[in-house]
């Protein structure tokens, strides 16, 4: 596959490689599509895809979160006094174990601060083990300094961080903050927004698309929507593919916890989406407007990082038609959304996506990793999973 080639000022923009070489693969699921398809009169149908984020690279339990790293971490090594990486997160958060693996290769220490109050610990019977397997115990094997706490999760260096970091300093170490999710960091949306450019190059390679008279392109892209700069890199890099392709492309935001309106979460992901362009060449503010922000809160479930009957069905489906393995907190939810909306035809009216020309859409799936957290729900599975109707 040929290089990514990025305009300029994206393309000089310091990036310090954690991925493969090679983008990470794309592939139909076939499983799935099918089961979209069944019993539809739409002729031709829903194409669907999956991009596995989970296999980018060889690091511990690969996903989204490096793709960010790969931009922060020159700013990292450029303060030359950083000793230790500081970040937080849910108990089974999938962003501090990928904090701690990426400290592990750029030598420095982690200090990973879980809380209690968020995820699924309220709803285990066994809470002890909650408290210990899954990404908790993938933490201390990385070496990473775990602390659990019952305060909430402030989403920035105030609360129950303030203590932790204090302390490091009193220590002598120099501690560089990365907010959960790494949302609140200056660079946090360039690894995808360079994704963007990276999916684009993959389309040229795959047939599959133009099948039965698709776009050639993925019509609608479905990812999760939790901090949100993943979401909104992505629009911003397909914004600024647009200014030289003139090819439209939906990104639909999955919400994953219902703490956050969905009118809360638009203008967040607007202004980290504007934040993001600004970056890569998309000076005008207006080159992403509200109109380009497109989420879906119906399948929030009961909490963020709460495993409900209905996303334990999305889990089974997907292994047992695809052998494609969800997580509990994001990506099974993701895929509720997508195939809800492939089944019940919910495509925006726009004429370029409802297939108003009776041609096939194509939808990709962005698998953003996690699956080690399955562990930590196993007595919430044998209490509510369900085996699907195939």
């Amino acid at each position: 596959m040929a290089a990514i080639t990025l305009p300029s000022p994206f393309s000089t923009i310091p990036l310090y490689r954690l991925s493969y070489d090679s983008p990470s693969p794309v592939h139909l699921l076939s499983g799935l599509t099918q089961y979209v398809n069944k019993n539809s009169s739409r002729q031709p149908q829903i194409r669907l895809f999956s991009k596995r984020e989970d296999q980018a690279g060889s690091l511990t339990c690969y996903g989204n979160k490096y793709r960010k790293f790969e931009y922060i971490i020159p700013d990292i090594l450029a303060r030359k006094d950083v000793t230790t990486i500081v970040t937080e997160g849910a108990l089974q958060s999938n962003h501090t174990v990928q904090v701690a693996s990426m400290a592990r290769v750029i030598g420095k220490k982690c200090t990973v601060l879980l809380h209690m109050g968020i995820g699924g610990l309220r709803k285990a019977v066994d809470k002890d083990t909650f408290l210990k397997v899954g990404n908790v115990q993938l933490n201390r094997i990385l070496g990473a300094d775990v602390r659990i706490t019952d305060e909430t999760d402030t989403g920035d260096e105030n609360g129950p961080l303030v203590p932790i970091l204090d302390q490091l300093k009193a220590q002598g170490e120099h501690p560089y903050w990365i907010s959960s999710g790494a949302s609140l960091h200056p660079l946090g949306g360039l690894g995808y927004a360079r994704c963007a450019f990276e999916i684009a190059l993959q389309e040229k390679e795959l047939t599959a698309l133009t099948e039965s008279g698709g776009s050639g392109r993925f019509d609608y892209i479905f990812v999760a929507c939790g901090s949100g700069s993943t979401l909104a890199g992505l629009i911003a890099g397909f914004k600024l593919l647009e200014k030289t392709t003139q090819s439209n492309r939906q990104v639909i935001g999955i919400m994953t916890s219902p703490t956050k309106s969905r009118s809360y979460q638009e203008e967040r992901i607007l202004r980290l989406a504007r934040k993001t362009g600004h970056l890569i060449g998309l000076e005008d503010e207006n080159n992403i407007t509200a109109q380009d922000i497109h989420l879906e809160d119906a399948f929030v479930g009961e909490g963020y990082g709460i495993l409900d009957h209905k996303t334990a069905e999305a889990i089974n489906l997907a292994a047992q038609v695809d052998s494609l393995l969800l997580d509990p907190v994001y990506t099974a939810k993701v895929m509720r959304g997508m195939l809800a909306w492939a089944k019940d035809n919910r495509w925006l009216g726009d004429s370029a996506f409802s297939n108003q020309d009776n041609s096939t859409t194509n939808a990709l799936f962005i698998h953003t990793g996690g699956q080690i957290a399955l562990s930590a729900y196993e007595d919430v599975w044998s209490r509510d999973s369900r085996d699907v109707a195939l």
